[in-house]
């Protein structure tokens, strides 16, 4: 029994020091067949498709755990939702895909097409929103501008995010948000600290049971409140 156990140690011990070696440690082990991928597990995928990433990834049980990492990190994130990757190693023979997807923050009107999910990047994202249903506003376009601003609201104002069901740009000045029933006007540079500002005007409405259909921020600290 004694004698078992000591060749585990030694078994461990030694795998430990080739895998700390030098470069030629890992790629001595890459031969051996004790060490050829058996799994693939893929973390964070939601709109995605396993066999999508699979496809993009080209791993098969011939490979060892021990080949570059690079390469599959390029290929994983090629797929257009992704946005990171990482990937690692759990001995003896399981490669471990960590992914950071793409975030829907609008569904955006093209002309003669469906809505198309887009991110707060303006990247448009291959989402069937049929099978997969995303609680996002509608955009008129897939304005860089107004798409950094929904997903800066989702991000850092998620409460005043929820109440959006329309982000429109008019002109080339001016962005128009459909909160609710209530129009929020702004100019094309606001921030989303700026937006926020809306926060304590409509608590002060509120507490005055005054109702207001629209909110203009496009004049330097104010925040102008117009009635029906």
């Amino acid at each position: 029994m004694w004698w078992r156990a000591l060749q585990g140690v030694l078994l461990v011990t030694g795998l430990a020091a080739v895998i700390g070696s030098p470069w030629w440690g890992p790629q001595a082990l890459s031969h051996l067949a004790f060490f050829h991928v058996r799994r693939v597990e893929i973390e964070g995928i939601r709109y995605a498709r396993t066999s999508e990433l699979m496809a993009l990834l080209k791993v098969d049980t011939l490979q060892s755990v021990w080949q570059p990492l690079e390469p599959l990190v390029t290929r994983a994130g090629s797929h257009p939702l992704v946005e990171e990757v990482r990937i690692e190693r759990r001995l003896p023979g399981t490669l471990l895909v960590r992914l950071t997807e793409r975030e829907p923050v609008a569904l955006v009107e093209r002309r003669g097409q469906a809505l198309v999910p887009a991110d707060g990047r303006g990247h448009l994202l291959p989402i069937d929103p049929v099978r997969t249903p995303l609680d996002v506003p509608i955009a008129s376009a897939a304005d860089s501008a107004l798409l950094h601003l929904l997903g800066g609201l989702r991000g850092a104002a998620p409460g005043i995010y929820r109440r959006v069901t329309r982000a429109s740009t008019v002109g080339t000045t001016e962005f128009r948000l459909m909160l609710d029933t209530v129009m929020v006007r702004t100019n094309r540079n606001v921030t989303v600290a700026r937006v926020k500002d809306i926060l304590p005007v409509e608590a002060d409405l509120a507490r005055n049971k005054l109702r207001v259909v629209e909110l203009d921020l496009r004049f330097r600290d104010q925040v102008i409140a117009r009635q029906p």
